[in-house]
């Protein structure tokens, strides 16, 4: 007998687990359907001796201090501020946008002020963006805008900016001054010893344990408990009653290379050439030293199995209302996390959520 099932050993599942274990001195019984632990942050040592990441680069950012605080009593992060390099045309510019790309693009030698001034005179007025696309042409205008977001929108979501909340292009400042940083947060860094050492810890209570290679069907009829927290799908919880909401995941390929860097930065990004989106090399990042180095490949698709990001529009908000509508109708379960919330969260978003449903459970 269990005080409490969680389904999903992410941050949002392994956050709450925790929180129960220690705070409130409950069983629980945390469960998942993969090898592993950690949702899309597992990571590994390869082959090469490098740490990756299985599901792509996951850099840690936050300007929560109650979060903050949280995290760091499961991991020591490392110094690394999180810089990202667009190729156009041969060229490598800074993103998000900043003073440098815009002079670069331009061939122009602008101050902050005149670089201000002139996307001023760049940009479509539009009061009220409806779309990624308005979002973006309503800041730097249409030059900006088609050589740096509209086909890395399109690859990425597989859909036209048109089609897609303004949230989605929203998410990258515009930058005046000469900050190249991609985070603007006050804690960011990657974990020394890797994310999946986060969830050894956090999941290391004596009150938990840890299923895996195990589906939500195979022991809902089997094990009894008083509570239920599910970072699945809630589409899949109720049975796709309202249909599926549908996610874009990523096919990622990687390579090991016989040399120590393979590219100047972490993460460079392909707007307009080839079909994947961006190359990500992680020593940039983990800071490591060795004669091999390994990179890789996203190539986003459609893959129902492996669902990575919520696709944000106002056809599937309708739906999710529906299951949370749903959702609200069950006593003692509860749904987070980005399946659960259908929400496009960062990591330590994730961790806030799980934060702040913990009172709601205590009460």
């Amino acid at each position: 007998m269990y005080d409490y099932l969680i389904v999903g050993s992410g941050f949002a599942g392994a956050t709450i687990a925790e929180r129960i274990a220690s705070e409130l001195n409950k069983k629980v019984l945390i469960i998942d359907k993969r090898f592993h632990t950690g949702g899309n942050c597992y990571d590994y040592i390869d082959d090469s001796d490098n740490l990756v990441s299985k599901y792509g680069a996951h850099i840690f950012h936050t300007n929560g201090q109650n979060i903050w605080n949280f995290i760091s009593q499961f991991a020591e992060f490392n110094s690394y501020l999180h810089k990202v390099y667009a190729l156009f045309n041969g060229d490598l510019y800074t993103l998000p946008i900043n003073l440098k790309t815009i002079n670069r693009y331009f061939k122009l030698n602008l101050s902050e002020k005149e670089a201000f001034k002139f996307l001023e005179g760049k940009k479509i007025p539009i009061s009220q963006p409806k779309n990624a696309e308005e979002a973006v042409i309503s800041k730097i205008g249409i030059e900006l805008y088609k050589s740096f977001y509209k086909n890395y929108t399109q690859k990425q979501w597989g859909m036209n900016p048109t089609e897609l909340d303004s949230s989605v292009t929203m998410r990258l400042p515009i930058r005046y001054n000469e900050d190249e940083r991609y985070f603007s947060d006050r804690w960011q860094g990657i974990p020394i010893n890797g994310y999946t050492s986060i969830f050894e810890r956090m999941l290391s209570h004596k009150n938990i344990k840890l299923l895996l290679n195990v589906e939500f069907s195979e022991v809902i009829g089997t094990v009894k408990f008083n509570n239920l927290i599910y970072t699945g799908r809630i589409d899949e919880y109720f049975g796709f009653l309202h249909g599926k909401l549908p996610y874009r995941s990523i096919d990622i390929k990687f390579e090991n290379i016989k040399k120590e860097y393979f590219q100047d930065y972490a993460v460079i990004n392909y707007p307009n050439e080839n079909r994947y989106t961006r190359i990500v090399e992680y020593k940039h990042m983990t800071f490591q030293k060795n004669s091999f180095t390994t990179i890789s490949k996203e190539y986003p698709c459609w893959n129902d199995s492996e669902p990575y990001y919520p696709v944000p529009s106002a056809a599937n908000r309708e739906i999710y209302q529906k299951y949370k509508l749903e959702s609200a109708k069950l006593n003692n379960v509860f749904f987070t996390g980005r399946l659960g919330s259908y929400r496009y969260y960062n990591m330590d978003q994730v961790i806030g959520e799980a934060l702040a449903l913990f009172p709601r459970i205590v009460n």
